[in-house]
């Protein structure tokens, strides 16, 4: 489809599916290689932050070859199509995640305050090693401290749906990433 609508707002075809997953595979590629070290007595924590990044999350899975255990965890700072610049704690990060190394697993960073809070809790609860890696990241816009270790894809700073990336909850399952259509 070259066009979508969800609820007011038009979008056109922008990534393609084909596109997505090759970036997708180069990021997998290069997580093996890093965590090749992993056992089943330390694995690594694969942790997604719902709702957006289950999609990126799911591809990496099918992808990446070392032991991990997998857990979720939903801060927000979206309402609409724009970042209220607070970042809510709607499900908490898992506990018991001292010692360990983490994964974060994000849909995109753009404003990268939920980045900058997710890595002080993870430092509060002791993790050996936090990392980021993201599907998409706005680089005009990421002005913050916290490294993003992989990411996919650069975007520019437009308002984007599809590959779990919703408009007010839609969109998510919308397999190619589509830009608002001005």
């Amino acid at each position: 489809m070259e066009k979508v609508t969800l609820h007011d707002k038009t979008f056109r075809l922008f990534i393609p599916n084909a596109e997505i997953e090759k970036a997708i595979d180069a990021v997998a590629e290069r997580l093996n290689k890093d965590y090749a070290d992993c056992t089943d007595q330390d694995p690594a924590i694969l942790l997604c932050t719902l709702n957006g990044a289950v999609i990126f999350a799911a591809e990496l899975l099918k992808r990446v070859t070392f032991p991990l255990v997998l857990k979720a965890c939903k801060l927000s700072s979206y309402e609409g199509t724009s970042s209220t610049g607070v970042v809510k704690t709607e499900v908490p990060l898992p506990s018991r995640l001292e010692g360990k190394r983490v994964i974060i697993v994000e849909d995109i960073v753009d404003t990268g305050n939920t980045i900058v809070a997710m890595t002080r809790k993870l430092r509060e609860l002791k993790v050996r090693d936090a990392r980021v890696c993201t599907l998409l990241v706005k680089r005009e816009v990421y002005d913050k401290d916290v490294e993003l270790d992989y990411v996919a894809m650069e975007v520019p700073n437009r308002f984007i749906v599809g590959f779990g990336l919703d408009y007010d909850e839609l969109g998510r399952n919308i397999k190619d990433i589509y830009v608002l259509d001005d």
